[in-house]
């Protein structure tokens, strides 16, 4: 099939990978513009368009697809389909309706829950036993197409938003060839989305701060949920720390209160043993390498 392919982050990338390797013919890659990234904040490509780059595919960054031009453009692309992966634009239905099928959207939650722009930290902090991804017909609502094709996967205790993007990202892109050759044939099947919907709203940094008055199950959801970015994060001697990996533990005490040497922490119910850490503008460090040059002694108060 003639596509267009529209994504940015690296949860998009094994998308691309996919079709490419399914011998669709990649006419154009839309991308979000280059940003400023690192200590010297040059303008770096996203993961998207470096990989397509990496395999000569033509690339585009309109700073907005609203732009009349950029759409007569897309339009003239004469598109079989367009698929979008996490793409961070809104489309409208000028560029919804110009490819020949439609334009498909791989989403990361089992619609109508969590719709919106960040399911997979929604699902974490929310507390959700499984979720899943889903191949689903765009339309100018919020994530409210037709769904043709779905993958579950459960939550376990050990993820982080890290693990189960990567997880669901690769889920989704296995699901496209088939999306696409039932839609090639005539022959996919498209369900309406049933239930009421839940919304998945953006990650502000405001709510990243945990609040140690919370049950331990619910911070341990947090961290996870946060982890890597932008982090969940405490206070030490009004030292910044990020939490990126927690299991909740047995004890009690004052919410915040260290209860051992080892960064077991009270909850205002329970506790979470903290796993995985970060000192600003530090690396990443295990509990135990962490208190080794930053001991947090029983009886500290975290903030």
């Amino acid at each position: 099939m003639r596509l267009a392919f529209m994504g940015t982050p690296d949860f998009a990338v094994p998308s691309l990978a996919e079709l490419v390797a399914s011998g669709h013919e990649i006419v154009a890659v839309y991308s979000q513009p280059p940003r400023p990234r690192g200590r010297g904040q040059q303008l770096q490509p996203s993961p998207v368009h470096a990989f397509a780059e990496g395999l000569g595919l033509p690339v585009r960054t309109p700073a907005s697809m609203k732009d009349p031009a950029e759409i007569a453009a897309f339009r003239a692309l004469d598109l079989d389909a367009a698929v979008v992966v996490a793409y961070g634009q809104i489309l409208l239905s000028a560029v919804l309706d110009a490819p020949r099928l439609g334009c498909f959207n791989v989403h990361a939650s089992l619609l109508p829950r969590w719709r919106g722009a960040a399911p997979i930290q929604r699902a974490l902090m929310a507390g959700d036993a499984v979720t899943g991804v889903q191949v689903m017909r765009m339309t100018e609502g919020l994530d409210e197409g037709n769904v043709l094709l779905s993958e579950q996967t459960p939550i376990t205790a050990d993820d982080t938003a890290a693990s189960l993007s990567e997880r669901l990202s690769r889920l989704g892109a296995g699901l496209l060839p088939r999306a696409l050759g039932a839609l090639e044939r005539g022959n996919a099947i498209e369900t309406p989305q049933a239930g009421e919907p839940t919304y998945a709203r953006k990650i502000k940094s405001a709510e990243a701060r945990i609040d140690w008055t919370r049950p331990a199950v619910e911070i341990d959801r947090h961290i996870r949920g946060l982890s890597p970015f932008p982090g969940a994060w405490f206070e030490v001697d009004d030292v910044r720390c990020k939490a990126l990996m927690s299991r909740v533990a047995e004890g009690a005490g004052s919410p915040g209160q260290a209860l051992d040497d080892q960064l077991l922490i009270a909850c205002g119910s329970g506790a979470v043993r903290l796993i995985t850490v970060q000192r600003d503008g530090k690396g990443r460090q295990s509990a135990d390498e962490f208190v080794r040059g930053f001991p947090v002694p029983a009886g500290r108060v975290v903030g």
